[in-house]
């Protein structure tokens, strides 16, 4: 497929025909020729997000997992839970580690989901497009290579220290110059010849599990063979004339719908989103949400707490606790993790919207044999307190950070987004609904605004305020008179999380684009 001038790269595009936005352009580009010859928003995803699987290897991957939301033209919504269970062993010792063989507890879903919502499309949308088509460009990248994008190269020079103890990572992955992963491209084609169970039953899988227990890993063939991917319905919450939706638990989906249904009764009162006092409003109604991600917890292994975070009387009350001019204490433990969006909508206004991950950048450093494929860390986000609904066990699947999102408007698809941010992700997604909803920004303009990100990063160990520099000195100044401990980072820092955003207009007109943070953009036929 040749774009034309309506498709070059630009961070934000409009479109009636369909629309995909990715972070890399490769991926995108992936996604938008499965729409350019009639194929629907769950297919172009699948091309995309296997694409972006060779080209982001710093943030998914075959060996990671992913999470779902896509709704058809009427608004009949599903989740896709593609995360893979803990290993059919006993509660690991008195730490789990964030590295290593030993931090590889869980198996892999992304693959599974594939299947999954390809076999939904088929059936509840009348898709025809097979996996093995859908893989092409994905083998293609990872045969003949692709240049590293700046993303890459930034996590490899952040990982440098640690990644020399990783067996064959630098063997592998590159910072600069054209990145080829032959191995990686001969598991594509084992799964574009066999089917995405290739993965969890074939060939494939027995290199997986001998490659994984010679590292070390407690992960077996057994396990890979007992993933799956649930189908369930999404949680939602009302936030004036717009249905949030967001996945349920073990996802921190419901956090995100907490602080939004907590700002729904602070917000209306001031509309300077350039003011201290937004974006104060903004932090303090995450304090109070973040206050319950404790626990949530996979719902099969004990309660679903989604309607008692989402109780209205629960969430006013939080409301009433925030003090307009003063910041709250605060010390909360931050979890880390990096993922990436991508998002579609097709010619008929169908939607998805889809966060795959590998955990941690460069998940678990663990290379799974021969195959190419990094496994993830997920694993780490397990709790060892034997009083946690989040403690560890056989079979169960650990809290999760990752929640794309859906919106409806009219019982109709009207925006979908996410962000890639661990612990970022319900902060910035707070911010960029609220830029979108309560003051009508497009989502180029919304994915522009100074961000903000609460608690530990990656290069800063308090549990501070960071905030990108170009918000204004005089809003710094009058954070910290609030209380604030804040902590100035640049302007479109990585740091601040990659998100994207399509906006569905009542005429059916697409909006769209993907972070500046980030490597890519949203291309529109």
């Amino acid at each position: 497929m040749q774009f034309s001038s309506r498709q070059t790269k630009t961070r934000g595009a409009r479109s009636r025909d369909g629309m995909v936005t990715t972070p890399h352009w490769l991926a995108s580009e992936a996604g938008a020729r499965v729409l350019s010859r009639g194929g629907n928003a769950i297919e172009a995803l699948v091309a995309a997000g296997a694409a972006l699987s060779v080209v982001y290897p710093h943030f998914c991957g075959l060996g990671g997992d992913a999470v779902w939301m896509v709704s058809d033209e009427a608004g009949d919504a599903r989740t896709f839970l593609g995360i893979g269970q803990a290993a059919d062993i006993a509660v690991p010792g008195n730490t789990i580690p964030l590295r290593g063989a030993s931090s590889t507890l869980t198996t892999a879903g992304l693959v599974d989901s594939w299947d999954k919502v390809l076999s939904y499309s088929a059936t509840a949308w009348g898709g025809t497009e097979s996996l093995s088509g859908l893989l092409d460009d994905a083998i293609a990248l990872a045969g003949n290579g692709y240049a590293v994008s700046a993303s890459q190269a930034f996590w490899f020079d952040f990982r440098a220290a640690e990644s020399d103890a990783w067996p064959g990572f630098r063997n592998l992955f590159r910072r600069d110059g054209i990145q080829c992963q032959p191995a990686l491209a001969r598991s594509l084609e084992a799964i574009a010849s066999n089917g995405a169970r290739e993965f969890y039953e074939g060939a494939l899988a027995g290199r997986i599990a001998r490659g994984l227990a010679a590292a070390g890993s407690p992960l077996t063939a057994a396990d890979l063979a007992a993933t799956s991917t649930q189908i369930v319905a999404p949680v939602r919450l009302s936030y004036g004339e717009t249905v949030l939706l967001a996945p349920p638990p073990p996802t921190q989906g419901v956090t995100t719908l907490s602080i939004m249904g907590v700002l729904a009764h602070l917000l209306p009162a001031d509309k300077a989103v350039d003011s201290a006092s937004y974006y104060h409003l903004l932090v303090e109604a995450v304090k109070q949400a973040f206050r319950d991600r404790h626990l949530i917890a996979d719902p099969a292994f004990g309660d679903d707490v989604s309607g008692a975070l989402l109780n209205p009387d629960r969430l006013a009350g939080k409301a009433a606790a925030i003090d307009p001019t003063r910041a709250a204490a605060w010390a909360h433990p931050y979890r880390q993790g990096d993922t990436s969006l991508l998002a579609a909508v097709d010619s008929r206004g169908r939607a998805a919207s889809m966060l795959q991950s590998i955990y941690f950048d460069w998940g678990s450093g663990v290379l799974a044999g021969d195959t190419g494929i990094l496994w993830q860390n997920r694993g780490a986000a397990f709790s060892i307190d034997p009083i946690s609904p989040n403690r560890y066990g056989p079979g169960k699947r650990p809290f999760y950070t990752l929640n794309p999102g859906l919106a409806l408007k009219g019982g109709r698809p009207h925006l979908v987004y996410g962000t890639q941010g661990a612990d970022g992700q319900p902060q910035t997604l707070a911010l960029l609904l609220s830029l979108l909803i309560d003051h009508g920004l497009d989502p180029l303009a919304a994915l522009s605004m100074p961000r903000f990100l609460l608690g530990r990063t990656f290069s800063d160990s308090r549990d501070n305020l960071k905030i990108e520099e170009n918000i204004g000195s005089d809003v710094i100044a009058a954070l910290a008179l609030m209380g604030h401990e804040v902590t100035t980072i640049a302007p479109l820092s990585p740091l601040g999380g990659q998100a994207g955003i399509i906006r569905i207009s009542g005429d059916g007109m697409l909006e769209a684009a993907h972070d500046p943070r980030s490597d890519g953009g949203a291309i529109g036929l």
